[in-house]
């Protein structure tokens, strides 16, 4: 990647995870702002190079998918080569950039796991609570609250391992559009935690499901 004029970095809420089966394939995970074209990735070829050094990170071309119908996407990148990465996108005339993703799907693949308490005392605002798995790497948690058609009802960041539906007492990142719906008595609804590292490598993801009380 080329050094060019209005790059903004550190604007991209990007990471990555390796697939629960098979661990060559990671997924590169970020959030597109509304508006923003031109989305591309870019890795090294190698982890040991200068991660901050932007011209050794060369385009690759990979598919991408949606997440949550659209609200996230992922590219799918298949290699037991692990790499420093980015995701790019232009808004605004600039070209916007995340931070550096350390690819480690050979060395540290993500954990996969449905445990989670969910506490239901208050009514239609549960509580999420988790423990870090067997990396102890985590120093940020992504939580996704979606109905059963997986729309996205609520997105948001915490250094705490939990988060109640919908207070915003401890979230440090609010990546939710609209003030979400309050939740409806003996509808399904589905959680996603990611445990994220200061690498933005995710160690942990936790799915499950529960019924609105």
């Amino acid at each position: 990647m080329t050094e060019k004029k209005h790059l903004t970095t550190d604007e991209v809420i990007a990471c990555a995870a390796s697939d629960k089966i098979n661990s060559n394939i990671s997924y590169i995970f970020y959030y597109p702002i509304l508006g923003a074209t031109n989305i591309q990735y870019f890795e090294t070829e190698s982890i040991h190079l200068d991660k901050n050094d932007f011209t050794l990170y060369k385009k690759v071309s990979l598919e991408k998918e949606d997440v949550f119908n659209g609200y996230l996407q992922r590219f799918i990148r298949e290699s037991n080569n692990e790499v420093w990465s980015i995701v790019t996108y232009e808004s605004n005339n600039k070209i916007h950039i995340s931070n550096p993703i350390k690819l480690k799907n050979i060395s540290k693949a993500t954990e996969w796991s449905s445990s989670v308490s969910i506490d239901t005392d208050t009514s239609l605002m549960p509580m999420f609570s988790w423990e870090d798995g067997k990396t102890k790497e985590n120093v940020i948690y992504f939580q996704v609250v979606t109905n059963s058609d997986k729309n996205l009802l609520s997105g948001t960041y915490t250094y705490d391992k939990w988060f109640q539906y919908y207070k915003l007492d401890n979230v440090v990142l609010n990546v939710t559009r609209e003030i979400p719906p309050t939740l409806i008595k003996n509808k399904e609804y589905h959680f996603t935690m990611m445990g994220v590292s200061e690498d933005n490598w995710v160690n942990l993801v936790i799915q499950n499901q529960f019924i609105g009380k």
